[in-house]
């Protein structure tokens, strides 16, 4: 059973070029700011930020909702996002997952919020927010 926190904002998940910059602004740190997920690979940048702060040449899929697992976890854990994907995907509700060092966050569609929470807490999961 994890303790998660739905995070009030709603949230745009980003592609820009490999090659892009990331836009200026968006690394400014902020109270209100919310969660900002910057992964660069050979194909592309990915940005995972709220709605209202999509980069202007974005290609952009909204609106969803974050989820976040209460942390710090211990890095050596198994099992966590499997414990967040397996009910979901049994909802069939489709999911972006990403860590950081302290924890894991999972998006869901906000048409799909309703169904992704009561699949989480079927599972035994709480939820805050």
């Amino acid at each position: 059973m994890l303790d998660i926190a739905l995070l009030p904002e709603e949230y745009a998940v980003c592609r820009l070029p490999a090659d892009a910059s990331v836009p200026a602004g968006l690394l400014a740190p902020s109270r209100d700011s919310g969660v900002l997920s910057v992964t660069r690979s050979g194909s592309e940048l990915s940005i995972i930020c709220r709605a209202d702060q999509v980069p202007a040449d974005a290609t952009a899929e909204t609106p969803w909702r974050c989820l976040r697992v209460a942390g710090p976890l211990d890095l050596a854990l198994t099992g966590i996002l499997a414990s967040l994907a397996v009910p979901l995907a049994d909802a069939r509700v489709n999911i972006v997952a990403f860590s950081t060092f302290d924890t894991d966050y999972l998006l869901v569609p906000s048409v799909r919020l309703v169904e992704a929470l009561a699949a989480l807490r079927q599972y035994g999961h709480r939820i805050a927010g």
